[in-house]
């Protein structure tokens, strides 16, 4: 099935030419590239955090494969849901959906599920998917949406990714990226929202999956995507990821000027 866009002309543009020259002015191509084994990266309109996901998206080699871990915002669906054969659709056309890797990953971790409902109208999924597009027009994406994993689900899920990686690219020699779309701590004062989300990455920053997990339960910091970057840190470790180094973090309030009430938002690279 195709996967029409929920979101477009309201997160982000929805008219082609618009996107485009959105995507062109929110990423910042860096000389350097890194070889990233995943990324963490905002999931707001492009107006608000697109200047930090296209930071970090700027940094690191364009993937061919792209794992996409989101929260599921709207209750519906499993616990693990992977969007099925098909494709994804944005203003910039399809993206197929790598049946292969989705058929290894389910090989893992049989308690994963195949279903749409968690994905028809999930915004943290969709948002990343013309960043990836305008690095890599032919990229091709797995779509997970998560939500009420336990530890032993989040180590078993990330264990499982990582496994399934690594046969995929035994015999297919592509580059296979994971994504974690996460928005920090939502609305509180803008140096609140900066002290409590500090602390969440420098958890990140020590490629501490249970040192992130407790801290944002510890100290009620309302990150929206803490399982997804939980389930990447597992991963990539698994992986070989070594380091993990903070890109860009602002606040809607360094955008809007409003620092009442802000949400923060992490640009990270995990290599």
């Amino acid at each position: 099935m195709i996967r029409k866009p929920a979101v477009a002309g309201y997160f982000y543009p929805g008219h082609r030419e618009d996107l485009l020259s959105t995507l062109r002015k929110l990423i910042s191509p860096s000389t350097e590239k890194i070889e990233a084994k995943g990324i963490i990266v905002p999931h707001a309109g492009y107006m608000y955090s697109g200047v930090v996901a296209g930071k970090v998206y700027g940094k690191i080699i364009p993937p061919e494969v792209a794992i996409i871990l989101g929260p599921n915002h709207t209750g519906l669906g499993e616990e693990v849901s992977i969007f099925p054969k098909g494709s994804f659709l944005t203003p910039l056309g399809e993206v197929k959906v790598n049946e292969n890797l989705i058929n290894l990953i389910m090989k893992k971790a049989p308690f994963v599920s195949i279903e749409v409902q968690a994905h028809l109208r999930e915004h943290s999924l969709e948002v990343q998917i013309p960043f990836l597009q305008y690095l890599n027009p032919s990229v091709e994406i797995v779509a997970i949406a998560l939500m009420d994993l336990t530890w032993e689900q989040i180590e078993a899920l990330g264990k499982s990714l990582a496994e399934a990686i690594k046969e995929y690219t035994q015999d297919i020699k592509r580059q296979v990226l994971l994504v974690a779309s996460s928005d920090f701590s939502h609305y509180e004062p803008h140096e609140v929202a900066k002290k409590k989300d500090s602390l969440a990455i420098r958890e990140i920053l020590n490629l501490s999956e249970r040192g992130l997990l407790e801290v944002v339960y510890k100290e009620r910091i309302s990150m929206c995507g803490v399982l997804p970057v939980a389930v990447a840190l597992v991963a990539s470790k698994a992986l070989g990821a070594k380091k993990a180094t903070l890109i860009e973090y602002k606040t809607s309030g360094d955008i809007t000027g409003d620092r009442s009430a802000v949400v923060g938002y992490g640009g990270l690279i995990i290599h």
